[in-house]
């Protein structure tokens, strides 16, 4: 196989995972990373049986069940106290299958460290800009004008806002408040289930455990709450107060957590997009992961996404053919399951973020009594694993042995 001087641009989960596989490949491989620091932004998210199957291929599965929390379902509740939501792993059929909430520091850490057990060269302070075609490869250059060696292929892993990818698709209107709390002592919440609690479609909160970090001693969990980016400068008007009577209204139980907050620089405001780059290969150039494709995260599928292009990425470049063949192929094996979760993700997010009344009726009297009953929950239990459209058979994968993982 022939070896490539690959440039991998964005310290995340995709541009990580991409690193240590494309180094196991022989390749040269060199992480710019716009931190002087690498860390990661944000706070929980699950890990699904799909990403699951990439970080077992890596190694890492072990690790990340031992700092994750196993998730046996996603259970909601509306403000009537009816059951929205009812998606349960065990539905797969698949022994000691779950769902794993981590923490994005967590995901990170075990990812980053080890690329950096590998040796994988990481050029820290370097905010990428632009990327430009010049004799024998391509080059990056950062925001104060310094430019690297021409690369044989730049990947680029910058995530949703890249500006190495062209400008495409739409900012959603709701986004979500996270915050990271400790896991209370006597806790009123599944240490199992990712629980959410609606009012209509307009109003969400959610607790997702998150297990113990990295370097961590205590359990942990994301406490997460939807609201309109519009509404976001008075949300921080109205102050904490009213806000954390809003939540303690829809969800009593939230009074302990919501004591822990005491000033809204504790919580971010993520907002989403739900864009995908129609080409994703260029001339010695890929996109991969958020870069590629974003959308909410409703249906839990960002990291797990990134993962598996990752994934395909290697076995791409791995493949026949001159280097543009290769990105070729490794953009097919991900395209249609790229754009199936778009689709599904597009269809699903107004269930749940939606200030029209519809959009929880449907859900509540259609499609939550459709997926009770056969196959139903079957169907639902693969949505929410990552696993409609098959994608790991492509790639050679398969979903993970977790009785094995978990001995």
């Amino acid at each position: 196989m022939s070896h490539f001087d690959i440039a991998i641009a964005g310290c995340g989960p995709a541009g990580l995972a991409a690193a240590l596989l494309l180094h196991r490949q022989g390749h040269r491989v060199t992480l710019f990373e716009r931190f002087d620091r690498p860390r990661p932004i944000g706070s929980g998210l699950m890990i699904q049986p799909s990403g699951l199957a990439v970080l077992d291929a890596l190694g890492l599965a072990p690790d990340i069940l031992a700092h994750g929390a196993p998730i046996r379902a996603l259970h909601g509740l509306n403000h009537q106290g009816d059951v929205a939501l009812d998606a349960r792993y065990a539905d797969l059929g698949v022994a000691g299958a779950c769902g794993i909430g981590i923490h994005r520091g967590s995901l990170f850490a075990l990812l980053f460290r080890a690329a950096q057990a590998e040796g994988i060269t990481i050029e820290t302070g370097f905010p990428v800009a632009t990327t430009r075609i010049e004799a024998g490869g391509r080059t990056l250059t950062c925001d104060d004008g310094r430019t690297t060696r021409a690369f044989d292929l730049v990947v680029d892993a910058l995530g949703t806002s890249s500006p190495l990818a062209p400008p495409c698709g739409e900012w959603l209107a709701f986004g979500a408040l996270w915050t990271t709390l400790d896991w209370p002592a006597d806790a009123p919440f599944d240490a199992g289930l990712l629980e959410q609690r609606y009012t209509h479609a307009e109003q969400m909160a959610g607790v997702l455990p998150t297990g113990v970090r990295v370097d961590g001693t205590m359990r942990e969990l994301s406490f997460f709450w939807s609201l309109k980016a519009s509404e976001y400068e008075g949300w921080r008007d109205a102050g904490l107060d009213a806000w954390k009577t809003q939540v303690c209204a829809l969800w009593p139980a939230c009074e302990g957590l919501l004591q822990h907050i005491a000033a809204p620089e504790q919580l971010t405001f993520a907002r989403y997009a739900h864009r995908r780059v129609p080409e994703p290969v260029g001339e010695r150039l890929i996109h991969i992961g958020d870069a590629w494709h974003s959308a909410s995260p409703q249906l839990g599928q960002g990291a797990n996404m990134a993962l598996l292009d990752a994934f395909a990425l290697a076995r791409g470049i791995a493949s026949h053919g001159d280097l543009q063949e290769r990105l070729a192929h490794a953009a097919r094996l991900r395209s249609r399951h790229v754009k199936l979760y778009q689709a599904l993700t597009w269809a699903a997010t107004p269930l749940y973020q939606s200030d029209k009344a519809w959009h929880a009726l449907l859900r509540d009297f259609l499609l939550t009594p459709l997926g009770r009953v056969s196959p139903g929950p079957g169907i639902q239990a693969r949505l929410v694993a990552g696993l409609v459209g098959n994608p790991l058979a492509p790639l050679g994968l398969s979903v993970p042995d977790y009785e094995a993982i978990a001995r």
